[in-house]
């Protein structure tokens, strides 16, 4: 059996398995929703960045390994 083979029945395989979804269409549409909704809208505003806001253009790596240090004391 060659690769192409093999690359070609599995993508036959999906590509006739989702055209023949009807439910299932419906509840990937909500899963990539979702999936958008949560890396794309909550990261904005939620999850701002911390390192840039601390730090100027360059000096980053150093912030990040004084910050590891000071957390390592006791």
């Amino acid at each position: 059996m060659s690769k192409a083979g093999f690359w070609n029945r599995a993508f036959h395989l999906y590509y006739d398995g989702f055209r023949q979804m009807t439910l299932g269409r419906t509840l990937w549409i909500i899963i990539a929703i979702k999936l958008f909704i949560m890396f794309a809208i909550l990261k904005v505003f939620f999850f701002p960045n911390f390192i840039k806001t601390h730090t100027e253009k360059g000096t980053e790596a150093e912030f990040v390994s004084n910050e590891l240090i000071q957390r390592s004391e006791p």
